[in-house]
């Protein structure tokens, strides 16, 4: 009776699976999976409460944003549609107690809203600064307001008394928790009071100059929505039309933005260095599989099993293997996503939506992609397996993957990869930067083993020299994929020690302790002497210093400029604001020059942010027109600079390299870290009335707090690559275990002691792990670099001790690799091995 394919996989599958020969196969698979869907569950989760609260944070469905009061075409169309809209009106001013309660002044960000408003989400509000917040869909009654509780405190004002606003005293009624369309900008860092929109008009705030947002919301079916939204676009696109926009959903403050961003792609990046290090574990570990079971094979074949059956039965078997091991992983990753939910909390709500089915298709897709690309080419071999090997062990050895089947299995895993990045420039780096590598290490190790044996004198060098140069140089091709493997599994380990240090010192570095959390502004040309010395006074000798002009650019290179000319509605925005321009004779410290050169005191230049250059396509050499009160000053762009947004830092988009601009109108702004000392700033204040104090206090902490959560994920997820790189390290070291135990069994029975052999042992693993540690360590700072520069965005610069420490590191660890895979190997009797050799 024939034996059929799908009862032998069965059979093999359990036979092996009780032997523990699949052991490695299914950590190594595992491993992958779980750390990508880790990472996919918790971003596709956070993606889908992205969408699902989109609208809440922006208040509404669709968004009219304007400078001035909206067209009432704007509410016509509405109406018509049958969408239900409120208006909301926004803009800095500010608040004051009375004289009775001590007469203190704080810039806030008021907000007057209509019934109805939020049309999407809800307010949070409190009965007083320690009270529990609740949910509300009321807004402010007349005469009251609803204020953050940092405002109490500030003005020193209680629940229940007034707040005086313009020509108008409002009752504190309520402490406000939450607004979902706060979003951000420098008012957001301003305590927040929300009136009714009917008493604004008696607060004689609205003036014809006042710089006012005006927000129209509309909610409604979607179909209507989108009607809505489109017309709107049309509007807004007309030539005639200025200061309006529709607006879609923005992300939070940049802080919190730009380390959220490398987080994610560190995550990434994590991920895909476990799949990669995973790859090389099956590969390897398959391999010995094959090598394993080649008179196993050729016993069936003089039994008469075809090769057909063979082949399919160790596919079924590779298979279910594969499909079991990614099901594993899916579920670890569905278990480790909730531990990064958890170390977020209060980034992320817990409350996310379900996942969709990508993270689960792509962590199976995964799976069995290694398992078959990698894993069941050197196990297919096995059906190949001469009968004649029954009798001659030297036929019928394992080959090499043809190119063919091992270009697919691998242009089909780095495609999965790829995916999974989310980021061609970070994917295409890891994936290409390790393929390079691979070719690398396989060349070096292949000619530092043919110089090894030219180089050891045999009759001066140690006897346990000796015999390690012998077995290395005697067997070159092992040794090649070898030490191949652990600088690949080493290549990972290094580079993530290396960028995950830097990058976390990066962060860390962007709002240090003494990092500012003052911002002052409207300072005047004659105050500016006595404000810098009233911060001395009080103990601040570090800040920030800087002119401050405002200036509306009229042109480029002669040509007047208009929002239409552009594309972006960033780059249109930038256009109809006024820009924040400075001067000074030198750069600031905190701005590299990128491009171009910066000339002290040089009468027609300009240095431009690169990032406006990029937006507005400019180039060095333009030449940028400002209009500055009235008067038109055109200079040339001789530089530009690299600003980091996030820095916690006064920034401008554009400074003039001049020391003096008598000629323009300017203020001043200063940046500093508050001493602390009570009262500081409402003795500054009283001093100097005019000024514009914003505290950064909280928004500092808060994002240090970011920082530290998302430190916490990256350095959880980390383990998982580590636990990856061992699992590498410790199949590269043991892939010879079988010809070791021979070889050492043979010198056993001519005389050889075991602690000869033990020295042998030691100085082969000490040798393959140093050259395997230098070259991986060599090229981890290149890919380092690349990774730095191009995927994360941050300056990196690694030690020129890396190479030298890689190499100590990788010697160390090959040979616990060694101690633990390979304490049998001189167990193992004498007899049992030579028994085993010569059935």
């Amino acid at each position: 009776m024939p034996i059929r394919f799908w009862s032998l996989g069965w059979t093999s599958l359990w036979r092996d699976w009780r032997a523990g020969e699949l052991r490695l196969l299914v950590i190594a698979v595992t491993l992958a999976v779980a750390a990508l869907t880790a990472v996919g569950f918790f971003a596709d989760r956070l993606q889908g409460s992205l969408a699902r609260d989109a609208r809440a944070l922006i208040g509404g469905d669709a968004v009219v944003v304007a400078d001035k009061p909206p067209a009432a075409a704007f509410g016509e169309r509405a109406d018509e549609l049958g969408l239900a809209r409120t208006l909301s009106l926004n803009f800095p001013t500010m608040g004051r107690a009375s004289e009775a309660q001590g007469g203190s002044a704080r810039l806030v960000a008021l907000k007057a809203v209509g019934d109805g408003y939020p049309l999407r989400g809800s307010l949070r509000v409190a009965d007083g600064p320690d009270a529990p917040d609740a949910p509300t869909r009321e807004v402010p009654a007349r005469g009251t307001a609803w204020v953050d509780a940092a405002l109490l405190a500030q003005l020193g004002l209680r629940m229940g008394q007034p707040l005086l606003l313009g020509d108008s005293s409002f009752t504190i009624a309520r402490v406000l928790s939450f607004e979902p369309d706060r979003g951000a900008g420098f008012l957001a860092f301003a305590p927040r009071v929300m009136i009714h929109s009917d008493d604004l008009p008696a607060t004689g705030l609205v003036q014809p100059a006042s710089r006012i947002v005006y927000r129209l919301a509309v909610a409604g079916p979607d179909a209507r929505v989108a009607e809505f939204s489109r017309w709107a676009q049309q509007v807004v696109d007309r030539p005639d039309t200025r200061g309006v926009r529709l607006e879609s959903l923005q992300g939070g403050q940049p802080q919190m933005e730009q380390t959220l961003a490398r987080a994610e792609k560190f995550l990434n990046l994590v991920a895909l260095l476990a799949a990669l290090l995973c790859a090389v574990a099956v590969a390897i570990a398959a391999r010995g599989f094959a090598q394993r079971h080649l008179d196993d094979c050729a016993m069936l074949r003089v039994l008469g099993l075809s090769q057909g059956t063979m082949a399919r039965a160790y596919t079924l078997e590779f298979a279910l293997t594969g499909l079991f091991a990614s099901v594993l992983g899916v579920v670890m990753g569905w278990a480790v996503h909730h531990v990064f939910v958890l170390l977020l909390a209060g980034l992320v709500e817990s409350s996310l939506p379900a996942p969709t089915m990508a993270p689960v298709l792509l962590g199976l897709g995964m799976g069995l992609t290694l398992m078959l690309a990698f894993g069941l080419p050197p196990v297919l071999q096995l059906a190949k397996v001469p009968p004649l090997r029954v009798i001659r062990r030297d036929v019928g050895q394992v080959k090499p993957a043809t190119l063919a089947v091992l270009g697919l299995g691998m242009t089909g895993f780095a495609a999965l990869l790829l995916a999974a990045s989310h980021d061609l420039v970070l994917g295409g780096i890891a994936v290409g930067g390790f393929a390079a590598a691979v070719a690398v290490f396989a060349l070096i190790s292949y000619g530092a083993v043919r110089l090894l044996r030219a180089s050891v004198n045999e009759a001066t060098a140690p006897r346990a020299l000796v015999m390690a140069t012998r077995q290395v140089s005697a067997r070159p091709a092992f040794a090649v994929v070898q030490i191949s493997a652990l600088s690949v599994g080493l290549l990972a380990l290094v580079l993530l020690v290396l960028l995950r240090t830097d990058l976390i010192q990066s962060w860390r570095a962007a709002t240090p302790p003494d990092a500012p959390n003052r911002f002052v502004i409207n300072v005047q040309p004659e105050q500016a002497e006595p404000f810098q010395a009233a911060l001395r006074e009080a103990g601040v000798q570090r800040f920030d210093w800087f002119p401050m002009i405002r200036g509306r650019l009229v042109a480029i290179n002669g040509r007047e400029v208009s929002p239409q000319q552009f594309e972006a509605d960033r780059a249109q925005r930038l256009v109809e604001r006024e820009f924040n321009l400075s001067h000074a004779a030198q750069p600031p410290a905190n701005n590299p020059i990128v491009a171009g050169r910066w000339t002290p005191d040089e009468a027609d230049g300009l240095s431009v942010e690169e990032g406006l250059a990029q937006e507005l396509g400019l180039t060095l050499g333009d030449t940028l027109t400002f209009d500055i009160a009235g008067q038109p000053v055109e200079r040339r762009i001789t530089s530009l600079r690299k600003v980091d947004w996030a820095s916690m830092r006064v920034n401008f988009f554009v400074i003039f390299p001049l020391a003096q601009m008598p000629d323009v109108p300017l203020t001043y702004i200063s940046a500093y870290h508050a001493p602390e000392q009570p009262g500081f700033d409402n003795a500054l204040v009283r001093e100097f009335p005019n000024i514009t104090n914003v505290d950064m206090t909280q928004t500092i902490a808060q994002v240090q707090r970011v920082l530290g959560q998302v430190i916490a994920a990256v350095e959880f997820l980390f383990a998982f690559t580590l636990a990856a790189g061992l699992v590498v390290l410790l199949a590269a070291v043991t892939a010879t275990r079988a010809e070791r135990e021979r070889e050492f069994a043979i010198l056993r029975a001519v005389g050889a002691g075991s602690a000869l052999l033990r020295q042998v042992q030691r100085v082969e693993l000490l040798g393959v792990g140093l050259l395997a540690g230098f070259l991986a360590s060599a090229v981890a700072v290149a890919v380092g670099w690349a990774l730095a520069r191009y995927a994360f965005q941050f300056a990196w610069t690694a030690s020129p001790w890396v190479p030298l420490a890689g190499a100590v590191a990788g010697a160390l660890l090959a040979l616990a690799a060694g101690w633990w895979g390979l304490r049998s190997v001189l167990r193992t009797p004498v007899v049992e091995t030579l028994r085993k050799a010569a059935v």
